[in-house]
């Protein structure tokens, strides 16, 4: 029995997630059923309060937005079929792993320090053009 419940969570568990992190900044793109039968995508944009539970197929990330002065929290099942994708769009750098903080916190200290995108893609052209140039002889 738990060998057919794990290849069964194995199969559910979505690849190409990205790395997210707390303090991140994502738009969290959700399928919603209205009436009638019809299926539309709702974003939801703010700030990654937590992660949990890891690489599981239980994980999580809490996501925290402030409308008309009005925190709103919601929290996404990262490996759930309504999750149609996730994009990081700032990165955070914090010291914690829960950022609760931030709940109470107004104005300024509300305020994370951001951090530049690492990842950095080159495209194939530029690095074409630096191969296929001659080296310059050096003479003494």
């Amino acid at each position: 029995m738990a060998t057919q419940l794990n290849n069964f969570n194995k199969i559910q568990l979505k690849t190409g997630l990205p790395d997210i992190l707390p303090g991140d900044t994502v738009k969290v793109h959700q399928k919603i059923k209205e009436q009638g039968g019809k299926e539309r995508v709702q974003v939801f944009e703010g700030v990654v309060l937590a992660r949990k539970h890891g690489k599981a197929i239980s994980s999580t990330i809490t996501v925290r937005r402030v409308l008309s002065g009005v925190g709103v929290e919601r929290i996404f099942p990262l490996n759930s079929p309504v999750i149609k994708k996730i994009e990081v769009v700032k990165r955070g750098k914090t010291k914690r792993a829960k950022l609760y903080y931030l709940r109470s916190a107004k104005g300024r200290k509300a305020r994370l320090k951001r951090e530049e995108f690492k990842e950095l893609v080159v495209p194939d052209e530029i690095t074409e053009k630096q191969n296929s140039e001659p080296k310059k002889k050096t003479e003494d």
